[in-house]
């Protein structure tokens, strides 16, 4: 028999989902559906993933209401959100004593390029620094370079390794350490994202971000064909105005609380439709580009995000892409081969 559907052991070895909402219970507060769900035992692990995750599609995860009337709680995430986030990704059970010992070893090799970076992570969200410290950054940034680096250690033979430290980690994390209960939860979450989920983003060279923004053209080509040519014409290239929402799944954009909600949703139905986010938040910009006199101006800091809209859009855009290039698109944030595969696939439909 499967194991039952639940959270994953993240903080504690005795820590349970279970045991978090009791004690919310005693406070009087009601559960929601989705929190109902997860607390529950679900004997088919396939089926119960596919019904949260259209839960997740249909209800909205927003902060509970103890949350936003407490003085002395942060707003803007949700308290079960993170259990969520640990069952969509599958998150492996994690002991304490794993992540204190990688804490222990000091300064990674990259610790400077850590410290160079955590210091700007989201410098005018105050909600986010309230909660999140420079100190708590750095510690899982350096826990998760340390990991990295004994496992290349250990698989010196392994051409597509992947990198300790790459720029934009820092606000990658951010979302995840916002949303955890504690650092080793964040450390495992985190890691298990990257190495899993997103592991071509993280190599030395980028090469699924590259990949990804290869994707971008042709899905924006094929969705939207005159916005595409327009920024053809002004020789803006996704690699110009796309490169940080895609290497960071669009956490480098405001607000916050819009996207812990975008990730509720990438997190259900894959990263890869991050780049359909990309190209939602162009077609919301489309009237003001398409007569901008300086677009570019435009695309270097997107607006607010709205999370309803762009998972609308995007969810929209599926069913315009052909099945092979869906499938590139796909494949793209963990399948390294798709990389020579897309610019195959260029080169054919521009024959």
């Amino acid at each position: 028999m499967e194991r039952p559907l639940q959270a994953r052991k993240v903080v504690h070895r005795t820590s349970t989902i279970s045991g978090i909402s009791s004690n919310n219970s005693k406070k009087g507060r009601k559960k929601d559906s989705i929190e109902q769900f997860i607390t529950s035992n679900q004997i088919l692990i396939k089926s119960s993933l596919s019904q949260l995750r259209y839960m997740i599609l249909v209800d909205d995860l927003s902060p509970t209401p103890t949350a936003l009337e407490s003085s002395d709680e942060v707003p803007s995430t949700h308290s079960y959100r993170i259990y969520v986030w640990s069952i969509l990704l599958r998150v492996p059970p994690l002991n304490t004593d794993i992540y204190l010992k990688l804490i222990s070893k000091g300064r990674p090799s990259c610790y400077d390029k850590i410290i160079n970076d955590t210091f700007r992570t989201l410098t005018s969200d105050l909600n986010f620094h309230k909660k999140i410290s420079e100190n708590s950054l750095i510690r899982v940034l350096s826990s998760y370079a340390w990991s990295q680096e004994l496992n290349n250690n250990n698989d010196i033979t392994n051409s597509n390794q992947l990198s300790p430290y790459v720029q934009g980690m820092n606000v990658l994390l951010a979302p995840v350490l916002f949303s955890s209960k504690s650092e080793p939860q964040a450390f495992a979450i985190f890691h298990q994202l990257l190495t899993k989920n997103i592991p071509t983003y993280v190599t030395p060279m980028l090469n699924g971000v590259h990949t990804g923004l290869a994707l971008l053209e042709l899905c924006l080509e094929i969705i939207d064909p005159k916005l595409f040519q327009f920024l053809e014409t002004k020789y803006l290239k996704a690699e110009i105005y796309g490169f940080a929402s895609t290497l960071t799944l669009c956490s480098c954009t405001p607000p916050l609380t819009e996207v812990l909600k975008l990730w509720d949703f990438l997190f259900a139905y894959g990263c890869h439709m991050n780049i359909l986010f990309i190209i939602a938040q162009l077609i919301l910009l489309r009237s003001k580009l398409m007569v901008s006199k300086s677009p570019m101006t435009l695309l270097r800091n997107f607006p607010p995000l709205n999370s309803k809209e762009i998972i609308k859009l995007s969810v929209s855009f599926v069913t315009k892409l052909p099945d092979e290039l869906y499938d590139l698109l796909c494949r793209h944030t963990y399948d390294e081969k798709v990389d020579q595969l897309v610019k195959d696939y260029t080169l054919k439909r521009n024959s």
